[in-house]
């Protein structure tokens, strides 16, 4: 149940406070007067589209916020979306214009939630109907006979078969094009795995170590000299030049006896002793190197080939070394796929034809089901409408076969004939205005003790109405707001007889002459300012006669109220057994 309603700068509103209260909450004023801007901000607060012009001009931002009071089978949904639970719901929407960008905040209990989050808890909390809704209708009959039925078990088994039916399609269908590409395929990777496991690849590296190698052996005799002559310039020298050593260990001699007369040059002649140890190592060593080193045409030859043969492979695959290796590995993995057992054709054209006969299984079940539910919705509608002044309206849930989906195999349409002898017809295709208005209240009638949504709100839902049928409408609507609440908002004097609380809406003019400002106002209409109202509605003016006449329509809705409640409390034990098919 909407609590209260809070407005700031919205549209022709700049600040705005409504407390709403149980039972049928009947919105009037005179046609322009702002009372759809109210129930614009009602559809934004839940997640409604916004738009530029939504945010009052002059200003930059929005905000709309409602307080609900918390339905008890909502906990769990609020705790799986991490939302606070409490006694209220307080759902707020920030609406920001910065130039010719819009953006909104959406939180719940205070905290951020999506839109889609949103969308979801609005089904639990307000249902906004109006003659508009034909083709809103046309899109959900399907699901509107289902949730009248209870049958969404049903439907979900049988969403769960077509999607078991589809995996057994779609993996008969890829062994089906393995087996036509597997002869091809196969050969292909086996002379691809032959191919590179013949050419022994290893280490991903190998191209540069081969590199490296060809580099030493390529130039082995600069090297020999080479090394040879750093021998002699740091060891020992052949030229009648003194060596890098023999200079050292002159100079360490030399340091010696400076030592041994000032000690501090201790540290010098230690460096200059471990640089000496050092070269005579070093100069070992590349003797050593020099030594080793060997002209090898042969294994030159080798390495040459090796590397041209590697490098053909990689320019032959698109790929380095590294990658070839790798693509191997999943060759080989995929040959191996290939060549083993796994299911066979006409084992998964088995299981295809097991999930075929379950799903139609599936799809028959519900759709006896249905059936047995569009009788029921049939009868219920029918009666519901005759007290409107459609005494001899026809109705028909047409179901149709069609080829089995996720929601069955079903082929649904509300049929309407408002007129005897006029042929069933599609609602929009049948229905007028008036009877449009109708139908839906009569819907929402049929819907009522099944659906947890907790405020219904109508929007002119009397519209193009006579005197006699808004009665019987003001009076499916006050039944309507016995265990719920309503919002209605109206032009006529009967429905506004009927609330339990009334609220006019109007527009004012506020500031000064060359800067006046139009803004919607509301007012909750005490019982004198009401008899006011409903004869302005009645006919215009406070006449006395228009007075009269809306104390008339008080007294009766008065009686008519109280007749109904008394038979709410009579019927009150049997309404658990209203939904069909628990």
């Amino acid at each position: 149940m909407l609590l209260s309603l809070h407005i700031s700068n919205f549209a022709l509103i700049d600040e705005l406070t409504i407390d709403f209260a149980r039972g049928l909450n009947v919105l009037t004023g005179e046609t322009g007067a702002g009372k759809s801007i109210i129930l614009d901000a009602i559809d934004a607060l839940l997640g409604g589209t916004v738009s530029a012009r939504l945010v009052r001009s002059g200003t930059s931002r929005a905000i709309v916020q409602g307080t609900f009071k918390s339905p008890l089978h909502l906990v769990d949904w609020l705790q799986a979306n991490e939302i606070i639970a409490a006694e209220h719901l307080v759902c707020t929407r920030e609406i920001s214009r910065t130039g010719g960008t819009i953006r909104s905040k959406l939180r719940v209990n205070g905290t951020i939630v999506s839109k889609q989050v949103l969308t979801e808890l609005r089904e639990h909390l307000v249902e906004i109907t109006g003659q508009g809704q034909t083709s809103q209708i046309a899109y959900q009959q399907r699901q509107l006979l289902d949730a009248y039925g209870g049958l969404e078990a049903d439907r979900l088994q049988v969403t769960q078969r077509f999607q078991a039916w589809q995996q057994a399609e779609k993996q008969l269908a890829q062994r089906q094009q393995q087996q036509t590409d597997h002869a091809f395929r196969l050969e292909t990777l086996r002379l691809e795995v032959q191919e590179l496991e013949s050419a022994g690849l290893e280490a991903p590296d190998e191209l540069v170590t081969l590199d490296q190698e060809h580099q030493t052996l390529n130039h082995v005799v600069d090297l020999q000299q080479q090394s040879y002559q750093i021998y002699q310039l740091l060891y020992q020298s052949d030229l009648g030049e003194s060596a890098a050593a023999d200079l050292l260990s002159k100079a360490e001699n030399l340091l010696v006896g400076c030592v041994d007369i000032d000690p501090k040059l201790q540290p010098l002649l230690d460096v200059v002793s471990d640089s000496l140890t050092q070269i005579i190592d070093v100069g070992r060593r590349i003797n050593s190197y020099g030594d080793r080193l060997e002209a090898d045409p042969k294994r030159l030859a080798e390495i040459e080939d090796r590397m041209r043969f590697l490098k053909h492979l990689c320019r032959k695959y698109g790929c380095n070394l590294g990658e070839l290796i790798e693509r191997l590995a999943q060759s080989q993995s995929e040959l191996a796929g290939l060549t083993g057992k796994g299911e066979s054709i006409e084992e998964l054209q088995a299981i295809l034809e097991t999930c075929q006969a379950k799903l139609l299984c599936a799809c028959e079940k519900l759709t006896d089901r249905r059936q047995q539910t569009a009788q029921q919705l049939q009868q219920q509608l029918v009666a519901e409408l005759k007290p409107l002044g459609m005494a001899k309206v026809q109705f028909l849930v047409d179901i149709q076969p069609q080829s089995p989906s996720s929601n069955g195999a079903d082929s649904i349409c509300f049929l309407f004939s408002p007129n005897p002898g006029e042929p069933l017809q599609s609602l929009a295709a049948t229905a007028s205005g008036g009877e449009m208005s109708r139908f839906l209240l009569a819907l929402k009638a049929c819907f009522s003790a099944i659906t947890p949504t907790g405020t219904l709100i109508f929007d002119e839902i009397d519209t193009g109405v006579s005197g006699k049928i808004t009665q019987s409408i003001a009076d499916k609507l006050q039944q309507l707001a016995i265990d719920r609440q309503v919002l209605c908002v109206t032009h006529q004097p009967i429905m506004a007889a009927m609330a339990d609380v009334h609220f006019q809406v109007r527009k004012e003019g506020v500031g000064k002459k060359a800067q006046e400002r139009t803004v919607v106002k509301i007012e909750r209409l005490e019982p004198e300012r009401r008899r006011e109202e409903i004869a302005q509605l009645a006919g215009g003016h406070s006449a006395a006669d228009s007075i009269a006449f809306a104390d008339s329509l008080l007294s009766q809705a008065t009686a008519t109220k109280k007749s109904a409640a008394s038979l709410a409390e009579n019927l009150a034990p049997s309404k658990k057994s209203r939904r069909p098919h628990q």
